[in-house]
Parts: C-alpha cells; sequence; structure tokens
C-alpha cells in the first residue's frame, strides 16, 4: 500500500535545529523500514514558506544589507538576528552589488524575501542531503493558494468538500468547521471575520493533497508540542472520507550536552547551535543512529563528546566495528591456508574508512551442524529474528527496535568471537564459523542500513 511520510515541516527562515534532526533521521529510518516492509513510500518535506514569518525574514535580510552598503538601520526592526541573515546578505551583495539600495522598501523586502529564501531552501536540501537523507517531494505551502485554470485553489476545493458534507457554518462573520462531529473537543475557525485563514485551513488543504496525490495512508512526524493538533486534523481527514488513514508520530526534545554539561549556544555563532553545526563536528553516522537510540516518546540527552568517542563505549562504533571485524576476518580467510590461526586485532583502533574489496567469499557448502558451541548458537537465534524486528518496527513505527537489535547483534558476535577460534587448523569447522560470520555481516549490513547508517569495511 502507498504511505506519505512527512517527516520535516520547516520554516524557510532559519537554518534546520536539532529538533529537525532528529525527527530526519527517524523519517529516514522509517521510510527505509516500511519499504523493506514492503509499502510504497513517498517521502515528504513541507517548506512552510507562506504568511507572516516570510516578510519578517525577507526584512531583516534586506536590513542587513542595507548595513553592508554603509546604510544605518534600525536594528530593532530585526525579526530575525542570527548571523546567518548577515551571511545571506552579504551573498546576495556580492550578486546584486548596491543595486538595491536605491530601491523602495517594498521592492527591495520582496526581493530579498525571495532570494533570501531559496538560499535558505538550498542549505536545508544540502544539509539534508549530506546526512544521506533524501526527499522525493519538497512540497511548498504557497501552492495550496495558487488558482489553477478554472480559479480554484487547493484550499478552496477542501473547503467545497467540507461544504458539500455539511460541516461548516457561519458565525460572528467567521467559518468554522464542526470538527467535534468527529471527536475534536471544539469546533474550529477556517476562515477569520476579517477573511483571512487560520493555520488550520491550509493543513487540512495540505493533507487533502496528500490522499488526492495518490497516497492510502499519512504518517506525519511532528514535535511533541502539536500533541494537542492531531485530532482536529484527524477529524479533517475523516470529515473529507479517509477515517483512520493518519498517524502522527511525535518526537520528544533533544537534550545536548558536553561531558555531562548542557549545551545551549555556539562557540562559533553564540547562538543555538544547528543541526548543521552538530554534524559536522559528531558526523552524519553517529548523529544519526544516536538520535535513534531512544523511542520517539523520550527525550534524548545528546552528549557530544560522548558521541564522538571511538570506542565500545559508543554503541554506533561498537556496532560499526563488529561490522567491520567480520571484514577483516573474511579478507584474511581469502588470503589463508586453513591451518592459520585466528589473531584479534587488537583494541578498538580509532578512524575509519571503507575499502573496495569483495568481502563475500562463499561458504555454502559449509556443515553447519558442527556449530554446536553455547555463542555459536546464540549468535546465530539472534540473526533468525531479524524478520520479526523489522515486521515490529515497521507495524509500531519505531526503528529504535533496529538499534537495540543492532547492539544484541554486535554483543552476540564478540562474545562469539572471543570464544570461538573462527579460523582453525579444522577446514570443516572453520568454513561453518566462516558463514556464521558472514551471515552476521549481512544482517549487520542490513540493520545499518535501514537505520540509515553505513557499515564501514575497516575502522
Amino acid at each position: 500500500k502507498t504511505v506519505n511520510l512527512e517527516f520535516i515541516s520547516a520554516n524557510p527562515t532559519g537554518p534546520l535545529h536539532v529538533g529537525h534532526g532528529r525527527w530526519a533521521a527517524l523519517g529516514n529510518a522509517l521510510a527505509n523500514v516500511l519499504a523493506h516492509a514492503g509499502w510504497e513510500v513517498t517521502r515528504e518535506f513541507y517548506i512552510n514558506d507562506a504568511g507572516k514569518q516570510m516578510d519578517g525574514f525577507g526584512h531583516s535580510v534586506a536590513l542587513r544589507y542595507l548595513e553592508l552598503c554603509g546604510v544605518a538601520i534600525d536594528k530593532d526592526e530585526l525579526v530575525y538576528g542570527g548571523s546567518y541573515v548577515i551571511d545571506i546578505a552579504a551573498k546576495l551583495r556580492e550578486l546584486e552589488g548596491d543595486t538595491w539600495v536605491a530601491a523602495s522598501e517594498a521592492d527591495r523586502d520582496a526581493f530579498f524575501r525571495e532570494k533570501g529564501y531559496q538560499l535558505m531552501l538550498s542549505r536545508m536540501q544540502t544539509v539534508l542531503e549530506h546526512m544521506g537523507i533524501p526527499f522525493q517531494v519538497w512540497f511548498s505551502e504557497r501552492s495550496l493558494y495558487v488558482k489553477d485554470a478554472d480559479g480554484t485553489s487547493s484550499v478552496d476545493v477542501m473547503l467545497a468538500a467540507l461544504e458539500a458534507g455539511g460541516f461548516l457554518y457561519k458565525e460572528d462573520g467567521a467559518t468554522w468547521f464542526r470538527t467535534t462531529d468527529f471527536g475534536d473537543d471544539k469546533p474550529r475557525v477556517l476562515i477569520k471575520a476579517d477573511g483571512s485563514y487560520t493555520y488550520f485551513a491550509p493543513d487540512i488543504a495540505y493533507h487533502l493533497s496528500k490522499f488526492r496525490r495518490g497516497s492510502t495512508y499519512l504518517i506525519n512526524i511532528w514535535g511533541a508540542d502539536h500533541h494537542g493538533y492531531i485530532p482536529r486534523m484527524q477529524a479533517a481527514c475523516e470529515a473529507l472520507g479517509h477515517a483512520g488513514k493518519l498517524t502522527v508520530v511525535l518526537g520528544q526534545l533533544v537534550n545536548l550536552y558536553r561531558n555531562g554539561e548542557a549545551v545551549r549556544m555556539s562557540k562559533r555563532t553564540g547562538e543555538m547551535i544547528s543541526f548543521e553545526e552538530l554534524i559536522e563536528e559528531v558526523g552524519a553516522d553517529a548523529t544519526k543512529y544516536l538520535m535513534l537510540a531512544r523511542s520517539t516518546d523520550q527525550p534524548i540527552d545528546f552528549d557530544i563528546e560522548a558521541a564522538k568517542k571511538q570506542d565500545a563505549s559508543n554503541p554506533v562504533y561498537y556496532v560499526q566495528y563488529a561490522h567491520a571485524r567480520i571484514c577483516s576476518l573474511l579478507r584474511k580467510a581469502k588470503g589463508s591456508a586453513p591451518e592459520t590461526a585466528q589473531s584479534d586485532e587488537g583494541s578498538l583502533p580509532k578512524g575509519q574508512s571503507k575499502a573496495g574489496e569483495d568481502t563475500e567469499p562463499s561458504f555454502s557448502a559449509a556443515n553447519l551442524s558442527l556449530l554446536v558451541d553455547p555463542a555459536e548458537l546464540d549468535l546465530a537465534r539472534v540473526l533468525a529474528q531479524l524478520s520479526e524486528v523489522v515486521e515490529l518496527a515497521a507495524r509500531d513505527l519505531a526503528p529504535v527496535k533496529l538499534t537495540r537489535y543492532a547492539e544484541e547483534l554486535a554483543t552476540a558476535f564478540h562474545s562469539f568471537y572471543t570464544r570461538c577460534q573462527v579460523i582453525s587448523g579444522d577446514a570443516a569447522t572453520t568454513a561453518a564459523r566462516l558463514y556464521l560470520a558472514d551471515a552476521t555481516r549481512s544482517v549487520l549490513a542490513l540493520t545499518l542500513a535501514l537505520l540509515g547508517v553505513s557499515a564501514p569495511d575497516r575502522m
């Protein structure tokens, strides 16, 4: 079946914050899991590019542009005061020179709103590409108001559908939606007395557009502060004929720490740490994995220094090291005689790189009945859980089940590797144990891929 997964909704007026990073990692992993479980998934980013916040952004960029051109400005007018606004203004001044100094304020603000919007959206896209998090649809909120050839917008279509169902009424000059017919605690205004739309109106139109584009089910990942918004949006979907087809996953906050001390401000900018800065310091793999290592209903205490550690205390490193160790073992097996003794690679080394060698020798003739040691059987049992874990992760929309499984599998392999000499003078036992090791490599690689994390051949 088809499912639309909307997992970032952001204003293009500032950088992605760390909360967006958690939802990005969660949505990416969830999309991977659902696709692996047989769903046809559309990954969607909702751009909140309509409304007064965009005007405030454009005016702020224009003011910083004037300042760079030597014009005195009233900084109290800055709606967005972050250093990134200065960066955008500087970039546009490079391109435009002083052309816009003499323009009218309205024309100047409109120009810098649109150009600043394009640069900020491009920056978001670059960050997510660097994270290995793809989106198939970047949906613009503005598009909901665009009239087609018949003079009808998506918002108009939505209002007509609710009107036809008898769910709208007028009171005190406003247009109300009787969401109480579908379990909401009170009716909701869609059009205010002054004729302007509430936030709820375009949101309903947006959800209707997802159904009209062919999705049977919708999954949204929202911040926990949107909890009260869920019943009214589910009521809207039911009124439009899609009862039970919207599921909302709420993501709790991310608290940043450095060596146990709370961190709120960037040393570089003196402002809140952005998602972009976090991944620059910690890396994409560790960031994504650790954002997935807790259930979505739990806040994450993310320690930057702990995330950078390259030892067994760091769960992503621990799991990736198990994969790299197996790849090393398989390379050794390909180039060694059966009597060559197994040797440990030593303590967990720092650094990692990917190798292009073929690390998949065939062990199809191995006699697996020789695998009778408790550590071998324990590892085999964990491997056998893969299908169930993926199924449950898809059913419960909970990729955290995969991080727990990856760590359990890595632990089982390390125990097996410590207890059982894989490459020995017994050719039959060596083949059976290499088969088990290679199966573990395959399952670790798949599990990490579903989480959106790489499986390095060397570390």
